[in-house]
């Protein structure tokens, strides 16, 4: 018999095989194990990560938080109660949990004239739990001021079609508002008589609070709260302790009958880029006749508010610790505002006489990045000289205590009336606040002819938001309470 043989070789092969497929499956298994798991863990430090960024984040606020609460028992405290400056660490505790990490404070005041205009809180919050992670928050404190608002108007205004209006507006009267608006437009009152000199044609005895033809009508709001002006009033005396002891002080040179040209006279302050202020004295008046006021308070009046003749009185570098410039007399302003500045116009020796303010020609910033601003407070008037320019620029916060702001009606002041010289003009562009007494203006509806208007026929207002939150030194507040009025993060 030939004996049976057996071949081994294909069954060896068939168990290589299967083990080199468990292999290559095994390894591309391990491998996606391994990517998941490396996903995962990543997932899981992301998380981390952002848990802590969210805990340290809470923390700097929680800072913010207790040094606003610190300020509100000890004003102007910037030591934290311990009579030195900071940074100061605390332990930020949960109630629960215990010490769960620590914020630490950088406080500073921003001064003017020696007295405090507002405080820089910065507070850097840690976790116990993740050293290495840290969120900054800075604030800034003051008293919200008038430079929040594009305007407000103590009586009932109109604003024209031609208006664009930037910014929040609001009237204690009412407001007819047929302008482009693009932030709330408020009335104190729910319901006034709207007259034909407030465009309502037939009249409105009862029309509502706001009422008009101006766009996103869904910002309008009344009644609301009134703005309180003689809590915004500037208190004279001491700015003009403040102006004498640190400032710039100009006394009264007119003089005689107030009804007299020598009662009219004042400075003309010019300023300069280079970080100073020439102030001419105003000699002499050219006095107009015909003029209409712009607050209606009369019927056609004198106006002494276009210059005549000047002589230098002197070049005044701008103090950098005291920007105040305080006038016992009528001013003229004009010129490249160096930093922040406030110049205020009143009698104090005698407090019946109040003087104007008057806008001669373009004013502007040497820088835009919020390092200079321009705050004008006058005891009654500030109005925009006959002479101005075709194009005008106003950048600043204008306060009319007393009186109105705006533009007088030129046209019957000068034979040919409408002839270019006076009326009409072209853009006036405001950029910052406007704060009236009195009904504002500056232009008069068909005061050329028909369907021309006197004064600016374009008129662009804009509210500053660097300095609404970082305004002039003295600038009018709306609220005795301080608060954040600036608030980021680092």
């Amino acid at each position: 018999m030939i004996p049976t043989t057996y071949s081994l070789e294909p069954r060896a092969y068939s168990r290589g095989s299967i083990m080199l497929l468990v292999i290559i499956f095994g390894g591309i298994f391990f491998t996606m194990l391994t990517a998941f798991s490396s996903f995962i863990l990543v997932e899981n430090r992301a998380q981390d990560v952002a848990r802590s960024r969210t805990e340290a984040f809470n923390i700097a606020e929680a800072g913010l938080d207790y040094y606003r609460w610190f300020l509100s028992h000890f004003p102007g405290n910037i030591t934290n109660g311990t009579g030195h400056a900071g940074p100061f660490v605390i332990d930020y505790s949960d109630p629960e949990g215990g010490v769960t990490g620590t914020y630490t404070l950088s406080i500073a005041s921003s001064n003017s004239c020696g007295s405090v205009q507002s405080i820089e809180v910065t507070s850097k919050g840690v976790p116990s739990d993740a050293p290495n992670v840290s969120s900054i928050l800075s604030a800034r404190y003051a008293m919200p001021s008038v430079a929040a608002y594009s305007y407000i108007v103590g009586s009932s205004v109109f604003a024209g079609a031609d208006r664009i209006i930037n910014g929040p507006y609001h009237s204690n009267g009412g407001v007819r508002m047929d302008g482009t608006t693009n932030a709330p437009v408020s009335s104190s009152l729910s319901t006034w008589n709207c007259t034909t000199n407030f465009g309502c044609n037939p009249a409105q005895p009862s029309a509502p609070g706001v009422v008009g033809n101006g766009g996103n009508q869904n910002l309008w709001e009344y009644p609301v709260p009134q703005v309180d002006f003689s809590g915004i009033a500037a208190n004279f005396s001491t700015l003009k302790s403040a102006a004498v002891a640190n400032g710039i002080h100009l006394q009264q040179y007119s003089s005689g009958n107030v009804k007299g040209a020598a009662y009219k006279k004042g400075y003309h302050l010019i300023f300069n880029s280079n970080g100073t202020v020439t102030v001419n004295r105003v000699t002499s008046i050219n006095k107009l006749t015909n003029v209409y006021p712009i607050d209606y308070s009369s019927g056609y009046a004198d106006d002494y508010t276009l210059i005549g003749n000047e002589t230098l009185y002197d070049t005044y570098p701008i103090p950098s610790g005291c920007g105040l410039i305080f006038v016992e007399d009528n001013t003229w302003i004009e010129g490249v505002v160096p930093s922040k500045v406030t110049v205020v116009a009143a009698g104090v020796i005698d407090s019946s006489f109040k003087p104007d303010i008057v806008l001669r020609g373009n004013i502007t910033y040497g820088s835009t990045d919020g390092t200079d601003g321009l705050a004008v407070i006058s005891a009654k008037n500030i109005l925009i000289a006959p002479d101005s320019p075709q194009n005008m620029t106003l950048n600043g916060i204008f306060i009319a205590q007393s009186g109105a702001f705006g533009r007088n009606f030129y046209r019957y002041a000068v034979s040919g009336g409408c002839n270019g010289l006076y009326e009409p003009r072209s853009t006036l562009t405001i950029v910052g606040t406007t704060v009236s007494n009195l009904r504002t203006g500056t232009a008069w509806t068909n005061g050329c002819g028909t369907g021309v208007n006197a004064g600016y026929q374009s008129r662009i207002d804009s509210f500053d938001q660097q300095n609404a939150i970082n305004p002039p030194p003295f600038t009018p507040v709306t609220s005795t309470q301080w608060q954040f009025v600036d608030w980021q993060q680092k």
